[in-house]
């Protein structure tokens, strides 16, 4: 039986990673989680994944779980991934990302193990897109505008260096927006699906405080995300660099206007300075091509569907 490790198990693409992996019930599966995880999101799994108490930052602890566990197959989820954090702290950000994936890479190295490694980057990476770049490949150029982004530039160059280097088998997924029901109220989509759910439930006035709404994003659901995920370590080559997207792109305004109408609630909108970005990346628009040549992979579930399990998640909540 082979062995998954998921660093950043309790996140929402960790947690819908774990949900998939189970079910296959021919696979060992293991996460790494920190003291203040959101341990609710796999609370329905206990006893079906062993999880490890790790912070990434610590390469002994890290050590430790790979020598413990010595995993055949590695998502590494965990990493500060909200934009606006990595303005307020974004030396934190650049170095705690990269140094969680070098700890992993070198306690790997230590351990003497080959496991295939999947590496979660992201579509911020692109940046400043321009008119004639869209939809956005694998060749498109990087031009990070966030430190967010940079982090994740660094990440993907580290995991072509210890490919190329020491031959680990390490393949990256630039991942497009991906969202549906656990994930944390920061994030956009969620935000506004709960800012909804309170006004529904009488528990804030009805008005819904925005950001920039004319910003366009490809979105997918994250139970096809981790799909794509799942085929990335088992069919695409080492080395090499896959977009995960939709293909279809949407502004935040059309986004709002979809979880409005799940709702009879009638509100205000209103634009917040706090919500607004010192640089902010006006397209994001993803073409998944490549990958679903090397797998098979597309989409199945619908912009509209990912976002009703979302507004329902936080009603629920």
């Amino acid at each position: 039986m082979k062995k998954a490790l998921i660093t950043g198990i309790t996140g929402m693409a960790g947690s819908h990673l774990a949900d998939y992996l189970v079910s296959m019930n021919d696979l060992e599966v293991a996460g790494t989680k920190r003291w203040r995880s959101r341990d609710e999101n796999i609370s329905h799994l206990n006893g079906k994944v062993r999880l490890y108490d790790c912070d990434l930052r610590d390469y002994k602890n890290v050590l430790e779980v790979i020598k413990e566990y010595k995993p055949d197959l590695i998502f590494h989820l965990a990493a500060q991934s909200f934009v606006p954090t990595s303005w307020e702290s974004p030396a934190a950000t650049v170095c705690d990302n990269s140094l969680m994936q070098i700890n992993l890479f070198e306690a790997v190295r230590e351990n003497g193990i080959d496991p295939t490694i999947q590496i979660a980057l992201s579509s911020e990476e692109y940046g400043l897109v321009l008119p004639d770049e869209v939809p956005i490949n694998e060749d498109n150029p990087l031009r990070p505008l966030s430190p967010y982004a940079v982090s994740k530039v660094t990440q993907e160059m580290l995991g072509y260096q210890y490919y190329k280097s020491y031959g680990l088998k390490v393949i990256g997924t630039r991942t497009f927006n991906h969202e549906g029901p656990r994930r944390g109220d920061v994030f956009v989509t969620s935000n506004f699906a709960k800012q909804i759910a309170e006004i529904e439930a009488g528990k804030k006035e009805p008005v819904i405080e925005v950001g920039n709404l004319e910003a366009k994003r490809d979105w997918t659901d994250v139970r096809d995300t981790v799909r794509g995920y799942w085929l990335a370590v088992n069919k695409c080559k080492p080395g090499e660099i896959y977009v995960i997207a939709s293909g279809k792109t949407r502004t935040v305004q059309e986004m709002l206007d979809t979880l409005l109408s799940f709702s009879k609630v009638k509100v205000e909108v209103k634009q917040d300075p706090k919500r607004m970005r010192p640089s902010d990346v006006e397209i994001l628009w993803g073409d998944y091509t490549k990958f679903n040549k090397a797998t098979g992979w597309q989409p199945t579930i619908s912009f509209e569907k990912m976002l009703e399990d979302l507004l329902n998640y936080w009603r629920e909540a």
